[in-house]
């Protein structure tokens, strides 16, 4: 990990080598697997309900290091997960960048549609305006135990692409992909700015105390086989080559959901140091054609985690069976629901950290 001027602190490397998440990053099969849960701050818990209601708007929560760290420190305290993922969301990026965004209570982000015959949006501004959420990142790190790594992140260009050109999410992406074929120019253009951003975004975060980030492609599964290289392997192979250029060494794990028979090319071609992988994988494909690759992290169905009971202990002892021999990071397919159950997070982790060694 590299301070903000380039030195590398051997106090720093000696705290990394503590946190057993880096270490499965960084080569090592441990048992058991280190653990965190996607969208493991949020509204199943009832400490997040309280400080959300304090902040106003979720845009002010995301932009109130005091609060952000509060929630991001929550479901450590209550679960003791290995790694802290930073709370913010995906969409401030584009909002840093001039675009509107708003938040509507039980239906999501709204944005005002970019026009890709003139974009203008305002790179150069980006990280002035993301100064909060840096200083969020300083926050929970300094709040974090030394044994507890710490998450940054952002949306892939592609997944931020469908909300900056639709207004909103949608089911099948159809603006962003009907956009792709009838403006190729516009949409490479709107790449391009959101993989720079990206790139500076993400050293930020590390600079300021990430030991690792996430790129989280969400509707990467709506590509065809060409669409699926052109915006999904080839802008997070930039983002990934641009990061090392400014923190060499930095980790990165890739998250492109619904990659399905994509994900070894994924992983050989961006160059990411673990791969999410969603609950529809396939465990067998997983461990024979992926995690030979690479480390893996997932896959547990977030609905287990609403219905709870044998079939949540099933689910996650099929997890350790297929993928515990190698390099994993246990984690869900995708992020835990509001009506997710505290209890049975707690099932899921006790399941996890107590079946016996290998």
């Amino acid at each position: 990990m590299e301070t903000a001027d380039g030195a590398t602190t051997t106090k720093t490397n000696k705290m990394a080598m503590k946190r057993r998440l880096l270490r499965v990053l960084d080569g090592e099969r441990l048992w058991p697997p280190p653990v965190w849960m996607m969208r493991q701050a949020g509204r199943y818990l009832p400490e997040y309900r309280a400080t959300r209601a304090r902040a106003g708007s979720f845009l002010d929560l995301c932009y109130a290091p005091a609060l952000a760290t509060e929630v991001a420190l929550q479901p450590i305290r209550r679960f003791g997960f290995d790694a802290a993922i930073l709370f913010s969301d995906i969409l401030v990026v584009p909002h840093a960048l001039g675009q509107k965004v708003w938040f509507v209570e039980g239906e999501g982000p709204r944005l005002e549609p970019v026009d890709l015959a003139h974009l203008a949006l305002e790179p150069d501004r980006l990280l002035a305006r993301l100064e909060p959420v840096i200083e969020t990142v300083s926050s929970i790190r300094a709040a974090l135990s030394d044994e507890t790594a710490l998450l940054g992140f952002c949306g892939a260009p592609w997944t931020l692409i469908t909300y900056m050109i639709a207004g909103h999410g949608t089911p099948d992406q159809m603006p962003a992909r009907r956009a792709a074929l009838i403006d190729p120019i516009g949409v490479d253009r709107l790449v391009d700015i959101l993989v720079d951003a990206s790139i500076s975004y993400l050293a930020a975060q590390l600079r300021a105390g990430a030991d690792a980030v996430q790129i989280f492609d969400t509707w990467a599964g709506v590509l065809d086989d060409a669409g699926f290289r052109r915006f999904v392997i080839e802008p997070t192979r930039r983002i990934v080559e641009g990061l090392r250029a400014k923190i060499p060494g930095a980790r990165v794990i890739g998250f492109p959901k619904g990659a399905g028979g994509h994900l070894p090319a994924y992983v050989r071609e961006t160059g990411v140091d673990a791969v999410g992988i969603d609950w529809q994988a396939s465990l067998d494909f997983v461990r024979d054609d992926v995690q030979r690759l690479v480390a893996v992290q997932g896959n547990l169905d977030p609905l287990h985690l609403v219905t709870g009971g044998d079939m949540l202990d099933a689910a996650v002892d099929r997890i350790l069976a297929r993928l515990g021999e190698g390099r994993l990071i246990f984690n869900l397919g995708h992020g835990i629901t509001p009506d997710g159950s505290v209890d049975n997070v707690a099932r899921m982790l006790a399941r996890v950290r107590g079946v016996g060694g290998r």
